[in-house]
């Protein structure tokens, strides 16, 4: 008598998809934004503390959006935006550059690259 019955089985991702949201890299580019505009006013130890809170945030940014690029997008999504490569590695590497740049421009390019991948997430979750 058998005791267990193994079936192989298929998903596109680790854990349903309600898992994935590009809203995680949001909160922590924010996150950097803010610490950029603040940063002026910030000296000695505030200063250090608040550099290295933006970069720990800017490589959590890096993570949330690896995480959603390789776990949540299929082959079918890049079908329809074609540029959702480029979309991701250009962001992650925004992320990056606010690691070691502190002028809140910087924050708000990444702010407006993951606009424009949430965006896109938005759309496939509604199709």
């Amino acid at each position: 008598m058998k005791l267990f019955s193994i079936k192989p089985v298929y998903a596109h991702c680790d854990l349903p998809c309600g898992v994935y949201d590009p809203a995680q890299a949001m909160i922590e580019a924010k996150s950097v934004y803010a610490i950029q505009t603040k940063m002026k006013d910030f000296e000695g130890d505030d200063r250090t503390r608040a550099l290295f809170i933006k970069e720990e945030r800017a490589e959590l940014v890096k993570h949330h959006l690896w995480v959603l690029w390789t776990d949540y997008f299929k082959p079918e999504h890049l079908e329809k935006y074609p540029d959702l490569h480029d979309k991701f590695w250009k962001a992650t590497k925004q992320a990056g550059e606010c690691k070691h740049h502190s002028e809140p421009e910087e924050g708000q390019k990444l702010i407006e690259m993951i606009d424009e991948i949430a965006e896109i997430f938005k759309a496939t979750k509604n199709a």
